[in-house]
């Protein structure tokens, strides 16, 4: 007659944001490094018991999200069953770990596999772990854009505004390092001198306003240069 098998759950569980990390518990009674894991109780929901057994072991409340997969192995001629959920953990703790686990580390993907004991746990972490981190990123994603939506058009305007003043801005800075540019490849003493020169000619000359007042400023300096240019009638009539 064949036994029954032994039902148990856990939790790839991931924390941080920009750099996630997975957890792995050393178990007191062999001191193997394993996922957080555990027995099911009596009638008891899979998802709730890998929730209560991941708490349990890392002492951080965490939110279920999906379905990962699930092992399975053969303890003392019974099949042993093993669920796993993608799990998000809180950054602080928020209970000390069970007297069953020795101690909780943190780490990277890669370096979560190398840090397991068994190598079924192994080759179900290198597969379901990169799918974990997938759907975070995904689900960080899809939640961003829930609260940009939530937030309507007002955010748009925000964001609108921030985007005119950040191109703006830019806009000022590059034509201040322009200007900059300029006035330094430019040196200042030859620079300077026809400016002071046609600053002079301009307050030395008669300020004309108006076409009128041009027409009547160009017939005068016409004749007054005619007159200058004409010999004088009684040296010429001496002369001859």
């Amino acid at each position: 007659m064949a036994r029954t098998p032994i039902y148990a759950a856990g939790g790839i569980v991931v924390r941080g944001r920009q750099r996630p990390l997975i957890a792995v518990v050393q178990r007191s009674k062999d001191e193997r490094w394993v996922l957080p894991r555990g027995k099911l109780k009596r009638d008891e929901n899979p998802m709730v018991g890998a929730r209560r057994e991941v708490v349990e072991e890392t002492g951080h409340r965490v939110q279920v999200h999906e379905f990962l997969g699930a092992i399975t192995y053969r303890v003392r001629g019974r099949s042993k069953l093993v669920q796993f959920w993608r799990m998000q953990a809180y950054e602080r703790p928020s209970r000390d770990i069970m007297s069953d686990i020795i101690a909780v580390e943190w780490l990277p993907l890669g370096a979560a596999v190398r840090r397991l004991s068994y190598p079924l746990e192994k080759l179900f972490l290198h597969h379901a772990g990169r799918r974990a981190l997938k759907h975070r990123m995904h689900g960080a994603r899809r939640s961003a854009r829930a609260r940009r939506k939530a937030q309507g058009p007002k955010h748009k305007r925000k964001t609108a505004r921030r985007k005119q003043r950040a191109g703006v801005l830019s806009f000022r800075g590059w034509a201040g390092k322009l200007r900059l540019r300029r006035s330094r490849a430019r040196p200042q003493s030859r620079s300077a001198a026809p400016v002071r020169a046609a600053a002079a000619k301009q307050a030395a000359s008669p300020r004309i306003v108006g076409p009128r007042a041009h027409r009547r400023a160009t017939v005068l300096q016409r004749m007054l240069g005619r007159r200058a240019t004409e010999p004088q009638s009684g040296a010429s009539l001496s002369e001859i």
